[in-house]
């Protein structure tokens, strides 16, 4: 009930921000209920959305006009927001798919450099949704592996919420790597660490999106949601450990549906092959 009542006071809060006048055009980019109501609430004379089959919790009865059914069915999510551009008449191409820090970053980052003996390697411990997370004993395992067998200094990466907090604490306490624990103070200093390191690791987040932003060498860690729809965009698909396969090398289509159970299915083995694969094609 307490997530209901906050939902519906950011509602009316939402609600209460609206200007006078009305929008020319408002892009219904998600496909959830509550980002319908919002939608509902905006005022606007052309509401764009996905069609009724790519949404959900009846989502497509808040929009004015819909983006056509893809002709295969669900595609990687950045595509399918490409659609609304070309619904638009705006050429996607050619992708300009990048991040860039700021001079007072640059030197940050370089400091911090100068302070490691060895190359960097940014693992996130943690995503938005638990579900998503692995567990603490594989990292344990290859925190050590990293900063042993490859000549990595491992770095802990992410936000300073309670519950990555907890978790990179677990992980330090079961692992024997000396490890710095960098979470929190913010995404800009998370962009120039990212930036900074060698290689990344990551469950499915924003982190590992904004590392292959940055052209950093990143290893994904799926099982519930499917790499064929979320995974790094364009690069570094070699390097997903994929947990979202029942079976390996099972031939599965791009899709929304989710696998409980798939982050269960990685194993440390998995993961340090994709180390061992990224340091040789990616240097």
């Amino acid at each position: 009930m307490g997530k209901i009542r906050r939902t519906s006071r950011d509602l009316k809060a939402v609600a209460g921000r609206q200007p006078g006048g009305s929008f020319d055009l408002i892009l219904d980019l998600q496909v959830y209920f509550k980002a319908g109501l919002l939608t509902a609430l905006t005022p606007g004379r052309v509401k764009l959305g996905f069609d009724w089959r790519r949404t959900r919790d009846l989502n497509w009865l808040f929009t004015t006009h819909r983006i056509p059914p893809h002709p295969g069915g669900h595609a990687h999510t950045q595509d399918q927001y490409f659609e609304f551009l070309r619904y638009l008449g705006v050429d996607p191409e050619p992708l300009a798919y990048t991040l860039e820090l700021t001079p007072d970053e640059q030197v940050a980052k370089a400091r911090f450099l100068e302070g490691l003996d060895r190359p960097a390697c940014s693992v996130v411990v943690a995503s938005s949704d638990p579900r998503k997370d692995w567990r603490a004993d594989g990292y344990a395992t290859v925190l050590e592996a990293l900063y042993h067998d490859f000549g990595l200094q491992p770095i802990l990466v992410g936000g300073g919420s309670p519950r990555e907090e907890g978790k990179a604490e677990e992980i330090l306490r079961l692992t024997r790597a000396p490890v710095e624990n960098l979470l929190g103070e913010g995404l800009r200093r998370l962009l120039w660490l990212l930036d900074g390191s060698a290689l990344a690791i990551s469950p499915d987040s924003g982190p590992l999106h904004m590392a292959r932003a940055l052209e950093v060498p990143v290893i994904g860690l799926y099982g519930l949601t499917n790499p064929k729809r979320s995974g790094p965009y364009r690069r570094f698909q070699d390097l997903v450990v994929d947990g979202y396969a029942r079976y390996p090398g099972e031939a599965y289509a791009i899709s929304p549906k989710r696998h409980r159970r798939g982050m269960g299915r990685i194993v440390p083995g998995m993961v340090l092959e994709k180390v061992e694969l990224a340091l040789e094609r990616y240097g």
